[in-house]
């Protein structure tokens, strides 16, 4: 009987050792740990950079500092060039990337996405006395300040309009202001964050597309648990109004729709 019991005992022992622990969620590990490592640049203003004293700031930090705070741990920040950001998943160099990451397709193919926290839209952008552009369709035999080979200067040629070359958003407003382009079709987040710059600047925005493109937290697949917690905090974001004073901060308007 002894025998029996110390054979069993041996027994109950193998098998405890031959099963393997439970393993902790992608969530419980952060937590554990107590930071989210959040993969960012650090130098694409206004979503993160770093200001006059080196601190790194922008709406897509603040948005990642909440994001942590509201599942119980500290955000701890790692920047690293765009081209290899998404890679930095990948190799576990962080948890997430909040760095304007546009959901697509081809990325959902590969990683996971929170629900979208930010919408960008291209706006047709004309001087503030502008009263003949009211719509895309307007840019029929006018002049758009645009980057030659970007979709937004496509889809200025696609409406009619003689194209402008210029080197990026600055030159083609200040195309606009002079009277030497009409109109510029542009990003709608760059325009509010040029205004929320340089409010008296007289430029509007005369009409925007009714598609987005969408922006969301990018996280490796198969972390279900920590998929959640980054969604429950970003909705809980919107609901306490802190959404509202962030965006408000960063662009004067509310860039969630």
């Amino acid at each position: 009987m002894k025998l029996t019991k110390t054979l069993l005992a041996i027994g109950l022992v193998q098998l405890a050792l031959a099963t393997p622990a439970l393993a902790q969620s992608a969530l419980d590990q952060i937590r554990e740990a107590g930071v989210l490592r959040i993969g960012t640049e650090g130098t694409y203003a206004p979503f993160t950079y770093h200001d006059a004293t080196g601190e790194l700031i922008g709406f897509d930090v603040e948005i990642g500092r909440e994001i942590a705070e509201r599942i119980g741990v500290e955000a701890e920040f790692v920047e690293g060039p765009w081209d290899g950001l998404i890679a930095g998943i990948d190799a576990n160099r962080y948890d997430v990337v909040i760095n304007q990451v546009g959901i697509t397709e081809e990325r959902q193919a590969k990683y996971d996405f929170s629900e979208p926290y930010i919408a960008s839209r291209a706006a047709l952008i004309v001087r503030a006395d502008n009263e003949d552009i009211l719509s895309f369709e307007d840019l029929e035999g006018k002049r758009a300040a645009q980057t030659l080979t970007s979709n937004y200067g496509q889809m200025a040629e696609e409406a009619g309009a003689e194209l402008v070359g210029t080197e990026g958003f600055d030159q083609s407003i200040a195309l606009v202001l002079q009277g030497r382009a009409d109109a510029t079709i542009n990003d709608s987040l760059s325009f509010y964050d040029f205004k929320k710059q340089q409010p008296d600047a007289q430029v509007k925005i005369a009409a925007t597309q009714a598609d987005a493109s969408y922006s969301g937290v990018l996280l490796a697949k198969g972390k279900p648990e920590l998929l959640a917690a980054i969604n429950e905090a970003l909705a809980g974001l919107e609901e306490d109004g802190t959404y509202a004073e962030i965006s408000e901060k960063y662009f004067g308007e509310d860039v969630s729709q």
